[in-house]
C-alpha cells in the first residue's frame, strides 16, 4: 500500500497544497515551522480520521478561515481508494471512502494501517497510563473490528455509569439495581478487553525485544508488562467492592479503564532508570514493534512516518532503519528533517527509488 497523491487545503499553515509521492522513500525537508509535520500530520489524518498532534479539529483549521480539506489517493492490493477527511466549523466532520460518506468513523479504522514515530512519542514514558492504554488500544485496533467496538461500548457505559453515580449524589438517592445492569455491561465488555489485551502483550513482547536489540545493539534487559486490575480478581467482584468508594468519589473507579503498561530496564522503570538514549531506542523498538505486529495481521504493509527522526537517532541508527526498505519489511516511507544534505546521504545509499520535497 502507498499513498499516491496529497490535496490539503486551509489545512493547518497551508493555503493549498498537492504532492505526489514515490511509493516507496519521500523526504520532507526545510526550515522548523515552513510545515514538514503537518504533511505528515495529515496522512495521518487520512488513515485515522483525526489529528496525531491536535485531535481538535477546529485547531487544525487554517487561521482566518472556517474549514480545511484533506485528500488522498492510496494504492492498495491493486485498487485506487481515494479519502477525503473534510472539516467546517459548526458541523460535524465528514470522511468519506471513493465518495461514499462513512456512518460511523470506526469502520475506517485500520483500513489504512500506519505508523507514525514522532518526538512526542515521549510522552509514552512521561505520561500517565492513559497515553499508554491508547497507545495499546490502538495497535489493537487496527487489525480487530470488534476489540474496537468492544472499546467504544465500555467506555461510552463508563461515562453512563458515572453520570448515574452523580445523579446519586445530587439528589441523595441510591438504585443498586439500576447500577447492577451497568455493573453487568461493564463485566461482560471489560474481560473481553482485558483478555485480548492479554493475549497482544503475550504476542507483541517478543517483537518488541527483537526491535530493541536491533536499534541499541546491547543486550540489555528490557520488558513490558501489562499492568490490570483484572488479573486477580473479576470485574463484577471489583466493581461491587468499591460501590462505597465510587458513590463517594462520584466516578468509576475500577475497571479496564485503569490499566497500564509498565515500562521497565533492568527490572527498573525506564521513566526514572533509562538514560536518554535508552528511552529513545525504547520509543522507536515499541513502534517499530508496533509496525511489525500490525503488518503480520493486516492484508498490507502499514505506512511508516519518521517525524523529525534525527532527532531521536543519530545518522547510522536512521540510516539502519531506512535501510530496511531495502527487503520486503517496509512499503512506503516518509522522513522529515531540516538538513536535506543530510537526509539524502541516507536515502541514496538505500539503492531505492526516492523523492526529497523542500517545504
Amino acid at each position: 500500500m502507498f499513498l499516491r497523491h496529497l490535496s490539503l487545503v486551509n489545512y493547518k499553515n497551508f493555503d493549498s497544497k498537492t504532492l505526489d509521492f514515490d511509493p516507496v522513500i519521500n523526504c520532507l525537508v526545510g526550515d522548523n515551522g515552513v510545515g514538514k509535520t503537518n504533511v505528515l500530520d495529515a496522512i495521518y489524518h487520512l488513515c485515522f480520521g483525526k489529528s496525531y498532534f491536535n485531535p481538535v479539529s477546529t485547531q487544525n483549521i487554517k487561521h482566518n478561515t472556517d474549514f480545511f480539506v484533506v485528500e488522498g489517493e492510496f494504492e492498495k492490493n491493486g485498487r485506487t481508494e481515494k479519502i477525503l477527511c473534510s472539516f467546517k466549523k459548526g458541523t460535524k466532520k465528514v470522511i468519506k471512502r471513493n465518495g461514499k460518506p462513512y456512518e460511523k468513523f470506526s469502520e475506517h479504522i485500520g483500513f489504512l494501517p500506519l505508523v507514525i514515530i514522532s518526538p512526542s512519542d515521549r510522552d509514552l514514558i512521561l505520561e500517565g497510563s492513559d497515553t499508554r492504554r491508547k497507545f495499546m488500544d490502538g495497535v489493537i485496533s487496527q487489525s480487530d473490528k470488534v476489540y474496537l467496538q468492544n472499546l467504544i461500548k465500555y467506555n461510552k457505559v463508563v461515562s453512563q455509569r458515572n453520570s448515574l453515580l452523580k445523579y446519586f449524589a445530587a439528589n441523595r438517592t441510591f438504585d443498586q439495581d439500576t447500577l447492577s445492569i451497568y455493573n453487568e455491561q461493564l463485566y461482560s465488555l471489560g474481560t473481553e478487553i482485558h483478555q485480548k489485551r492479554v493475549e497482544f502483550i503475550n504476542s507483541f513482547l517478543p517483537i518488541f525485544k527483537e526491535q530493541y536489540q536491533n536499534i541499541s545493539e546491547k543486550d540489555e534487559q528490557i520488558n513490558l508488562a501489562y499492568e490490570s486490575q483484572l488479573s486477580n480478581t473479576s470485574l463484577l467482584s471489583l466493581l461491587e467492592s468499591n460501590i462505597e468508594k465510587d458513590r463517594a468519589l462520584q466516578y468509576t473507579s475500577v475497571g479496564v479503564h485503569k490499566d497500564d503498561l509498565n515500562f521497565t530496564i533492568a527490572g527498573h522503570p525506564i521513566k526514572k532508570f533509562g538514560s536518554q538514549g535508552q528511552q529513545k531506542s525504547f520509543l522507536i523498538a515499541l513502534k517499530l514493534a508496533q509496525f511489525h505486529f500490525i503488518k503480520q495481521l493486516a492484508d498490507t504493509t502499514p505506512i511508516l512516518l519518521l517525524d523529525d527522526i534525527f532527532d531521536k537517532l543519530d545518522e547510522n541508527r536512521v540510516a539502519h532503519i531506512v535501510g530496511l526498505v531495502k527487503n520486503d519489511n517496509f512499503g512506503q516511507i516518509f522522513i522529515s528533517d531540516t538538513h536535506a544534505d543530510r537526509t539524502e546521504s541516507v536515502v541514496k545509499n538505500i539503492h531505492q527509488s526516492y523523492k526529497i520535497f523542500n517545504l
